[in-house]
């Protein structure tokens, strides 16, 4: 025993134990005080920060659909198989942004809640659908937290929460069928948490890829990787992972791209998928690249597909920065922040919008006749450009009936729309001036003709 030692207190947070607040040693007195600085990220208690992105969308509207309604996709009811005008879809509030899917629609409401109509075959509803009917009107799938964001592909669905989170349900495919989501060969019918150490600000699907932006400006992939869309699975393992399996596809990973220096790391501030391919935009304004390129739709010289990303030195010739990019299945539509539309990629059924008898292009070729443009999108063999003052302007794979089209023509659209559908399987024209003016975006599905709208107000 030693007498007369000094007694040494310990200050820890007060979240801490009640046991560990204070340490007294009866047989150490007079010890001075002591205090021991914890870090702030080692506190119990996390901050969770609200992310943000420009892509994130906040004006309220109507949704409409037209189109094919074969498996429920436009959520008008088990009867309705099909739609020439725009009909409302009953909701129970209103809804911010729509995303058509291969055969499903997601729309997220204004409270950041989700509901989902079409095929559910392998759970790209999310929600219970064994009711006979159910698939068909839209349904509220069961998710806690307040969503900002959500993405749709063929048969998977995807939803990012407001702290960063991305839960995905459904099914990514391959040529071969099936590959699962999370594990191989599994769906899930509800949304799962995607195990990531980084809040994601963005996501986006292509037909069965999976795209995140993080709040550190990386990049995570997951899905099929068999055209290179992953940008992080060599050609070699391409077919289902090689000897890895497909857990090397399915678990979200970095896709590495370095800087100029050996030590720097690219960041990213956007990203954009086609049905088959992924852009990328860094902090710079420099744009990446990878993904099928088969008709030079990558605005790569030839016609290989890109396993790594690729500085596509194409998209320098623009005058200003570029802002929005969107993929069909063989062409790409992107648009400057000078509100220029250009396109690339396969020419036939005229969805480069460049008139007939048009070749395709390996570099963006400037879209004639249209107004200053701020949004662009692509199904599988169409265009979509919106102008600033809200006019939609139409160019796309069209039957012999709509030849007249294959020059950009004028469609006045609703207040904010959200359009999916492959124009390929529309037998007449749509005639757009009908629903009113002032359309500020737009999104097109790919694989079976339904479309979306959101629109302010009250139907024309």
């Amino acid at each position: 025993m030693m007498p007369g030692k000094r007694r040494v207190q310990i200050l820890v947070p007060e979240e801490a134990s009640t046991e560990m607040k204070k340490i007294k040693d009866s047989k150490m007195p007079g010890k001075r005080k002591m205090k021991i600085l914890v870090p702030e990220e080692e506190s119990t208690e996390i901050k969770k920060v609200k992310v943000s992105h420009p892509s994130h969308r906040s004006q309220p509207g109507l949704v409409l659909t037209l189109g094919q309604g074969n498996v429920g996709q436009l959520g008008l009811g088990e009867d309705i198989m099909e739609r020439k005008k725009p009909a409302l879809v009953t909701l129970p509030e209103m809804v911010v942004q729509v995303e058509a899917g291969g055969m499903h629609t997601v729309c997220l409401s204004q409270t950041g809640k989700i509901y989902t109509f079409g095929c559910n075959d392998e759970g790209a509803l999310g929600r219970d659908t064994s009711a006979e009917g159910s698939e068909s009107s839209p349904g509220l799938v069961e998710l806690q937290e307040k969503v900002v964001q959500v993405s749709a592909g063929d048969s998977h669905t995807a939803a990012l929460t407001e702290d960063g989170s991305v839960f995905v349900w459904g099914s990514f495919r391959d040529n071969n069928g099936v590959i699962g989501l999370l594990e191989p060969m599994k769906t899930s019918t509800i949304p799962v948490l995607l195990q990531l150490d980084t809040p994601v600000v963005k996501i986006v699907s292509g037909n069965d890829h999976l795209v995140m932006l993080t709040v550190d400006g990386d990049l995570f992939t997951c899905g099929c990787g068999e055209q290179g869309q992953l940008g992080r699975v060599p050609a070699l393992f391409a077919s289902r992972g090689g000897r890895r399996g497909l857990q090397r596809m399915l678990v979200p990973q970095l896709v590495p791209v370095r800087g100029r220096g050996r030590r720097s790391k690219m960041r990213f501030q956007d990203a954009f998928c086609g049905a088959y391919f992924t852009f990328a935009v860094t902090h710079e304004g420099h744009i990446y690249g990878f993904g099928l390129s088969n008709y030079h739709q990558l605005g790569t010289q030839d016609t290989e597909p890109c396993f790594s990303p690729q500085n596509l030195t194409c998209f320098k010739n623009s005058t200003k920065s570029w802002v929005g990019f969107s993929g069909g299945q063989h062409h790409t539509i992107c648009v400057d922040s000078e509100g220029k539309a250009y396109s690339l990629g396969r020419a036939e059924y005229g969805r480069l919008g460049l008139g007939a008898g048009a070749e395709e292009k390996s570099t963006p070729t400037v879209i004639p006749e249209l107004p200053s443009i701020v949004s662009v999108a692509c199904g599988a063999s169409v265009g979509y450009a919106v102008s600033s003052d809200g006019e939609c302007q139409g160019l796309g794979a069209l039957p012999s009936v709509l030849s007249s089209f294959l020059h950009p023509a004028l469609h006045t659209i609703t207040a904010h729309c959200q359009l999916g559908w492959d124009w390929s399987q529309v037998l007449v024209p749509i005639f757009w001036g009908q629903l009113g003016s002032f359309c500020s975006d737009a999104f097109v599905g790919s694989r079976v003709g339904h479309e979306v709208l959101i629109r302010r107000g009250l139907l024309a």
